[in-house]
């Protein structure tokens, strides 16, 4: 793949792999990008899981035929992107090793070795000319990992941006890019808000004609649509319009209640996405709860607590910086119900969350009372 006449494409498409980071469902696999650009100079952008060393070392051969590469510059030092660098250094054995003095000392946990004889330690402002090409270093920590460069290329206006604006599937997949785009960043980055916002003011200073990232495809058409996601994302902000229900249910009565306030949510016009947590994608439903503006978590007190798959949802939210949405609780609990007091102690550290005045509480099973306040509760949900 040609990015243009001198930046190739030399990665490769993982169709063998199930859980991303041991933990992300990845139905159409993953892409792990790998860039060459070829002038005077060559350098190699990142390396890719160990798994797929021998296929990746095969397409810098492609394209250089005989010809060492006279850098390996690496961004990130996950081993998604890292594993493989051993294997380049015995491969190629005069080629210098570029990246940050924090990534040197992560190779050395690594791999034993710091490759201290061929080392060329960048960090914010560095330079380093390939010939035609000129490649200017960006220091991105916390986006994700502390040892993060992104690398400028001012010719032709390239930004290689490491795992920033990354998604899962692999290159081929047929697929919207923000869906899993957005996935990839609530799941793996959204903590990092903060970090991300100084990197796209960073990013807003520069000419930018392509962005490579170290996942999904290359970005050519449209950048600022992509780049105001990030800084949706980035801030927390309203995505998109909608409310989003999250349920778990024992014997189906917490359910009937969910059912019962979407339905009347929808028939005022209101876009409702249910997640029922015990078996949903937790991913998807962590990634609505960001996508959208207003929440309803609805569950039953279980051993004194709340349902452990609401835990957990919960969990991911306050792990992720949840915060600026409209928050509204059902709770269900047959002698003693506590589920929304365990839940508000949980979200007090969210910023900017706002409350209903409305709360369901079941006893049990709904009753007229409880239908009453469900009909409030969407009367309030749709103001």
């Amino acid at each position: 793949m040609d990015i243009s006449k001198n930046i190739k494409y030399i990665g490769v498409n993982d169709y063998e792999i199930d859980l991303f980071e041991g933990q992300y469902i990845v139905p159409n696999g993953m892409a792990y990008n790998s860039y060459l650009i070829i002038d005077e100079n060559v350098a190699v952008f990142d390396t890719v899981d160990e798994r797929f060393a021998d296929e990746w070392i095969s397409n810098i051969y492609s394209e250089l035929e005989e010809k060492e590469p006279d850098y390996l510059i690496i961004q990130h030092m996950e081993p998604d992107h890292s594993g493989s660098i051993m294997r380049f250094a015995k491969e190629f054995p005069n080629t210098k090793i570029v990246a940050s003095s924090r990534a040197f000392g992560m190779m050395k946990n690594f791999f034993g070795t710091g490759f201290e004889d061929r080392q060329v330690v960048v960090s914010e402002g560095s330079t380093l000319s390939l010939g035609e090409h000129e490649l200017t270093f960006i220091e991105a920590p916390m986006v994700h990992w502390p040892e993060v460069i992104m690398t400028y290329e001012k010719t032709e206006k390239v930004l290689f941006s490491a795992d920033a604006f990354g998604k899962f599937g692999a290159l081929d997949a047929d697929e919207d890019w923000a869906c899993e785009a957005r996935r990839y960043y609530i799941g793996i980055v959204g903590k990092y808000g903060m970090p991300v916002q100084n990197l796209l003011k960073k990013a807003a200073a520069l000419d930018i004609k392509t962005i490579c990232p170290l996942h999904g495809p290359i970005l050519k058409d449209n950048l600022g649509y992509y780049i105001d996601l990030y800084k949706t994302w980035s801030s927390y902000g309203i995505e998109s319009e909608g409310i989003v229900v999250a349920y778990t249910s024992v014997y189906g009565n917490t359910k009937k209640a969910v059912e019962l306030l979407a339905k009347m949510l929808e028939e005022k016009g209101q876009k409702v996405t249910i997640n029922d947590l015990a078996r949903c994608d937790m991913a998807e439903a962590v990634e609505d709860a960001f996508r959208y503006g207003k929440i309803v978590f609805a569950t039953t007190t279980y051993n004194g607590d709340v349902f452990p798959f609401m835990r957990e949802f919960i969990n991911h939210l306050t792990e992720r910086n949840f915060q600026n949405r409209l928050v509204a609780f059902i709770e269900n609990g047959s002698w003693a119900p506590m589920a929304t007091s365990i839940m508000k102690k949980m979200l007090e550290n969210c910023k900017n969350l706002e409350y209903a005045n409305t709360s369901v509480k079941i006893m049990s099973a709904l009753n007229a009372d409880n239908m009453e306040q469900l009909k409030i509760l969407a009367e309030e949900l749709c103001k």
